[in-house]
C-alpha cells in the first residue's frame, strides 16, 4: 500500500474543470447572439450570468488559494491560470454586450468564424481540464489550440480589411471593430489558458 506524506488540494481540478464548462456554455449562448433574428437582449443577459458564474469560481479558487499550505502545482500557476480562464470569460462577456449597447443588426461573415474559432477553443479547454489530474495526454490539446488561435488571427485580419474598405461608415465601423477586437482578445486568452496548461505539464513532468 503506498501512501502520500503530503495532502494534496484535489478540489483546484474541479474547479477548473468547472470554469472551462462553463465558457462552453458561454461560447454558445455568442454563436446564438451573433444569429440573425435572435433574442439578443435576452441571450446577453444569460452571458453576463455566466460571466457571475465564471467569477464565483475565481474567487473560489483564488480563496482556496490562499487557505492550502499544499498545492496540487505550483500556486503561480494555479494563480495564471484562474486568471486566464477569467479572462476569456470576460472578452466573451464584453463582446456579447457589445453587440447589444450598439445595436448591431448585420454583423460581417467573418465575425461567425471567429465565434467558431472560440467555441472550439472553449470544447477543447473542457476536455482538457480533467487531464490537469494526470498531466497526460495534454499536447494535442495546446497545439490545436495554438493552431485555433492563428487561424482566428487570420480572420480578424481579414475583418478589419473589410471594416475599412469604405463599405461601412465611420461610426459602424468603430462599433464593429470593437466587437471584433473583444473576440481576438477572447482567442488569444484561450491560448494563454493553453500556454500555462503546457508549462505546467512540462514542470511537472
Amino acid at each position: 500500500m503506498r501512501l502520500r506524506l503530503t495532502p494534496r488540494e484535489d478540489s483546484y481540478y474541479d474547479l477548473f474543470a468547472d470554469s472551462a464548462n462553463n465558457l462552453v456554455t458561454a461560447s454558445r449562448f455568442l454563436v446564438e447572439i451573433i444569429s440573425d433574428g435572435s433574442d439578443r437582449e435576452a441571450l446577453a443577459e444569460k452571458m453576463r450570468a455566466c460571466e457571475h458564474a465564471g467569477d464565483e469560481r475565481t474567487h473560489a479558487i483564488m480563496n482556496r488559494l490562499n487557505e492550502s499550505f499544499i498545492t496540487p502545482f505550483d500556486r503561480e500557476d494555479i494563480y495564471r491560470l484562474a486568471s486566464n480562464l477569467d479572462d476569456v470569460m470576460d472578452a466573451m462577456e464584453a463582446a456579447s454586450d457589445l453587440i447589444v449597447l450598439y445595436q448591431i443588426d448585420h454583423l460581417p461573415k467573418d465575425v461567425v468564424r471567429q465565434v467558431e474559432v472560440l467555441e472550439r477553443a472553449a470544447e477543447l479547454t473542457a476536455e482538457a481540464m480533467p487531464r490537469l489530474r494526470s498531466m497526460k495526454n495534454l499536447n494535442e490539446y495546446w497545439i490545436e489550440v495554438n493552431r485555433l488561435e492563428n487561424q482566428g488571427d487570420q480572420v480578424y485580419r481579414r475583418l478589419l480589411a473589410k471594416l475599412f474598405s469604405g463599405e461601412y461608415d465611420a461610426l459602424t465601423v468603430m462599433k464593429m471593430k470593437e466587437v471584433v477586437d473583444a473576440l481576438e482578445e477572447a482567442a488569444d486568452a484561450f491560448e494563454h489558458v493553453a500556454n500555462t496548461v503546457e508549462s505546467i505539464a512540462v514542470k511537472e513532468s
